[in-house]
């Protein structure tokens, strides 16, 4: 039996031999090849799709485990609820910020002023599949719809709330085991290495992941759908890299570090969900990459699953701007106390935004519905150039995260920021973690 290293970054070597070189060049590839060959792009979908799923595949286990064993290692179980509590309350605070943020620029943009759109002229059978899915989204279903049906049904729906739910509770459960409980607290973190390790693994495709997603997308959609909502998609992007360098670039200053170091050092995650417009296939890595940097697994395990329900700057970004954009474009009237309640209902309904697919569309329509003034139909602008949103929308929010994660932990007094400006720094490459397995030597990136 040979020990083999499975490292949080991407080696020293030659530039080609580095992921995120790697993948860059997979989305340049992707662009191009869809762009010329539209027609055979379209066929590049499944290349995407498999990559996705295999990644997510690896999710629940990966939360699972972290967690677990992150709560059934504590010495303090109230130190969990104090985490939580934390996180939650930085959650609210941020995505506030990036609503207000949004808000903001989306009126002195005015990106859909003078589009003069009539609703009964656009076609309501494009997003009638959404309306119908808003009318069925409430917060309580949402709440109740966090305790899976059975224990193993979180695992099977591979849904992050529900798989956190029961893993916080058998976490807590092992904790009050004491040391009855220890043999299977070290076969947990045996698991958390052995799918760390699968991870790697599937790292390695990723770079035809991101060409397949990115050629799919140019070549189903077309470079053309962007030109007539360049001023939203030109309003969007720039919002959401003030959000990054402005709101989180401050926090992280107040914190004691460098929000473009960060950038950096999760490159690679940045590059996979740019290519594959999912920030879950980035969420392994991402894990794996902030226990490394100094944050305690207690709480990164918290953090970063719930952060990926509640902690949606980049969606919250894309929704309020969305909303009065079509406004804009249709010409509804919007004062200022509707641009409030605009706010109010988003605080509430971007909640229901992860782990479902087209779900920023789904939140967009049950907002509209409930302010009862903007035309539902008019969602029908947006589907051309959603694909290309989404991107922005998933690096931010995995930024977003990231940062969350730091923050809490330094307030919680779970950061080793001596470790966390050593690596960020790069003064010291992240510590490996060690993985037992029977095969030749393997180094994945993640």
């Amino acid at each position: 039996m040979s020990a083999h290293a499975i490292t949080a970054g991407s080696p020293p070597g030659k530039l080609h031999q580095h992921l995120y070189v790697r993948v860059l060049v997979a989305i340049v590839a992707g662009v191009a090849f869809g762009y010329f060959w539209p027609s055979a792009a379209q066929r590049m979908q499944p290349l995407g799709d498999a990559f996705i799923r295999a990644i997510r595949m690896l999710v629940a286990p990966i939360i699972f485990c972290t967690v677990v064993h992150g709560i059934a290692g504590m010495d303090d179980l109230k130190r969990a609820g104090r985490v939580a509590l934390k996180a939650l309350v930085y959650f609210e605070i941020v995505t506030t910020l990036a609503l207000i943020i949004g808000l903001a620029v989306v009126n002195l943009w005015q990106p859909g002023a003078g589009m003069n759109v009539d609703a009964a002229s656009l076609d309501a059978s494009a997003v009638a599949n959404y309306a119908t899915q808003a009318r069925q989204q409430h917060v309580v279903d949402f709440l109740v719809h966090i305790i899976p049906q059975t224990l193993i049904g979180a695992f099977a729906e591979g849904d992050i709330l529900q798989v956190l739910f029961v893993s916080v509770l058998v976490g807590i459960a092992l904790f009050r085991l004491g040391e009855r409980g220890k043999p299977l607290v070290a076969l947990i973190e045996v698991g958390s290495r052995t799918v760390f390790g699968v991870v790697a693994l599937v790292m390695k495709a990723a770079p035809i992941g991101a060409f397949g997603a990115m050629a799919f997308t140019v070549g189903r959609f077309g470079v053309a759908s962007l030109v007539p909502l360049a001023s939203l998609m030109g309003a969007f992007y720039t919002t959401c890299l003030v959000f990054i360098f402005g709101v989180l670039g401050a926090i992280a200053w107040m914190c004691g570090f460098s929000i473009w170091r960060l950038i950096r050092y999760i490159r690679d995650e940045i590059l996979i969900v740019l290519g594959t417009s999912s920030s879950e296939a980035a969420l392994p890595g991402l894990i794996q990459k902030l226990e490394k940097l100094g944050c305690t697994e207690s709480v990164t395990g918290l953090v970063i699953p719930t952060g990926y329900s509640f902690n949606l700057a980049g969606t919250c970004i894309y929704l309020v701007m969305a909303t009065v954009f079509l406004a804009q474009a249709t010409n509804t009237p919007m004062s200022i106390p509707h641009q409030a309640a605009v706010i109010g209902v988003l605080l509430v309904t971007s909640k229901g935004a992860a782990g479902v697919a087209g779900a920023a569309l789904i939140v967009l329509a049950t907002t509209l519905s409930s302010l009862g003034t903007i035309p539902v139909a008019s969602i029908a602008l947006l589907l051309g150039i959603h694909r290309f949103m989404g991107e922005a929308i998933s690096v931010t929010n995995l930024i977003g995260n990231a940062v969350a994660t730091i923050v809490v932990s330094r307030a919680d007094g779970a950061l080793d920021e001596a470790r966390l400006q050593e690596v960020l720094d790069m003064r010291a490459a992240p510590p490996e973690r060690t993985v037992v397995v029977d095969a030749g030597p393997t180094t994945g990136h993640v």
